[in-house]
């Protein structure tokens, strides 16, 4: 699995889409921040061996992908997403965690280390596949972001300034499954919950919440927002 499906953003006018229940994201319940995740030496080390990588892939804009920026695999090494894990499970109580197989042997990116910029891409809420995680998580990596540039929980803007949900529930897996589309209007979701930006912060969340990036900056490998993603079942 390259990325998640999102929904795409159409030209026209989006027929009416289903309504999703609604669950206020609440720390400590819905979503963790574990803060300080390395010593400082050693998010340094990863940081600049992330720079150091010359074997990133080229996503959009740059190629035909539908994903963006660049991204590599895998990002931490055993010893350090060990480490990453064990926090993982005491903040959730998970006793064993794992990385499931994709359908069809495809790659779930797992561990993936991704450096979008400005331009490069925008918000697009989506939830991660119910089949393949039940917890999702970023660690920020670079210490000179902006604060808007972490993550944001998203719940759906409905005619005539209602508010929808902003859960993936069985028998869906993902936000397409449960809209029963892939085109959505640009303000079909509004900004519920949002987590800022900081380096060697892990935001750990449950999967099926519709998140995104909340924005994008920078030019360069080194200025632009890079974190690594993780997917977990439980």
């Amino acid at each position: 699995m390259s990325m998640p499906q999102r929904p795409h953003r159409p030209s026209g006018a989006a027929a009416t889409l289903p309504v999703l229940p609604y669950r206020k994201p609440t720390k400590g319940r819905d979503y963790w921040v574990i803060d300080d995740v390395f010593p400082e030496a050693g998010a340094a080390a990863i940081r600049e061996r992330c720079l150091a990588r010359d074997d990133w892939i080229e996503g959009h804009p740059y190629t035909s992908e539908s994903w963006p920026g660049l991204r590599t695999m895998p990002g931490l090494e055993p010893a350090e997403l060990a480490r990453v894990e064990r926090l993982v499970r005491e903040a959730t109580g998970a006793r064993r965690l794992w990385v499931q197989q994709a359908p069809g042997g495809g790659t779930l990116n797992h561990n993936c280390v991704q450096v979008v910029g400005q331009g490069e891409s925008s918000p697009r809420p989506h939830s991660d596949s119910r089949a393949l995680c039940r917890y999702a998580a970023v660690l920020y990596l670079n210490p000179a972001v902006p604060k808007d540039c972490g993550t944001s929980f998203y719940r759906q803007s409905l005619p005539g300034g209602r508010l929808g949900g902003n859960v993936v529930q069985a028998p869906h897996n993902n936000l397409v499954e449960a809209l029963g589309t892939r085109f959505v209007a640009p303000d079909a979701f509004e900004e519920d919950v949002r987590v800022p930006h900081r380096h060697n912060r892990l935001l750990l969340y449950n999967a099926n919440l519709v998140h995104s990036a909340t924005g994008y900056c920078g030019t360069t490998l080194q200025d632009k927002r890079m974190t690594a993603v993780f997917f977990w079942m439980a």
